[in-house]
């Protein structure tokens, strides 16, 4: 690789790495923002104004495609689903009709507001994704930190989809970056997001794991210091101990913002988390196919 185009690429990676900044989802972004794929942009799947979502679709297929919900993350209080489209771009390359949801943060809500809305545009996406040339039967949910807290405790907690008219038996597949899957907050604002402590367990993804939630698959950064891996541990745990089915992934050398970054054109070889989730969702919905022979 010529050295220019090489020092380029290292600079860029440096700022993405340096922390999630508008820089940095500029960069991520531009294969988006330079491209021509057909994206429906703020379609409306609840009355407010920011129950909105972003829809990106594949290549033209001859057959319906496997659907993506992704979650972002942004500690329940920040973020927004245009900065995460290169997250939309690397599955919609792979053959996905992908779909970026926005919901309320702190302190404009707390717990589980965030929750009920994330539950909503599920629902709503499976009902409409047809139209948009999506396969029901292929219906995945993810998400990195906190909107991967979100997507597990939507898996495995029957209330939120039930609220809207469904079951988690319409969720394929789950994949989690680094989430905070069972933590106790000790950050003030945390304390104030899920308090008071007696609410704790509602916000624990292993309260609720049953052994018949959707396989999940999760992964985490071996450098992570933002979210330990005693979150990923302990959830994995519990879903082993009631005979559900999980597997886990760890990355060395790769931390918070690595783990999100490597679905992203600037740290793709960072680790293979795009490898991992295609393969863990392709693993399961052939094994749903034959279930349902």
């Amino acid at each position: 690789m010529p050295r220019l185009i090489l020092a380029l690429l290292t600079g860029l990676a440096m700022i993405f790495t340096a922390a999630c900044s508008s820089s940095a989802f500029f960069l991520a972004n531009l294969p988006v923002t330079f491209g021509d794929r057909e994206i429906h942009r703020d379609i409306s799947y609840g009355p407010q104004p920011w129950q909105k979502l972003d829809i990106y679709l594949p290549e033209k297929t001859s057959t319906p495609a496997p659907v993506l919900v992704f979650f972002y993350g942004g500690r329940w209080s920040f973020g927004n689903k245009a900065q995460y489209a290169f997250v939309a771009k690397t599955f919609s390359d792979a053959g996905y009709v992908v779909v970026l949801p926005d919901y309320a943060k702190y302190p404009q809500v707390k717990f589980p507001s965030f929750v009920e809305d994330g539950a909503k545009a599920v629902a709503w996406i499976y009902d409409h994704i047809r139209k948009y040339g999506g396969d029901r039967s292929r219906f995945y949910l993810s998400g990195h930190s906190s909107g991967a807290h979100m997507g597990a405790l939507i898996a495995v907690n029957s209330d939120y989809l039930q609220a809207e008219g469904k079951t988690t038996a319409i969720i394929t597949a789950f994949a989690g970056l680094a989430g905070p899957y069972d933590f106790i907050p000790e950050a003030e604002d945390l304390k104030d997001i899920f308090g008071p402590p007696a609410n704790y367990p509602n916000m624990q993804v292993p309260t609720f794991v049953d052994g018949r939630q959707p396989p999940m698959l999760l992964l985490h950064g071996a450098d992570d210091e933002q979210v330990i891996q005693r979150n990923l541990n302990r959830l994995r745990a519990k879903i082993e101990s009631t005979g559900g089915i999980v597997e886990a992934r760890i990355y060395d050398d790769v931390d918070h913002i690595d783990i999100i970054g490597a679905l992203s054109w600037i740290l793709r070889d960072t680790a293979p988390v795009e490898h991992d989730m295609l393969a863990f969702f392709d693993q399961h919905a052939k094994e749903q196919a034959v279930v349902a022979r």
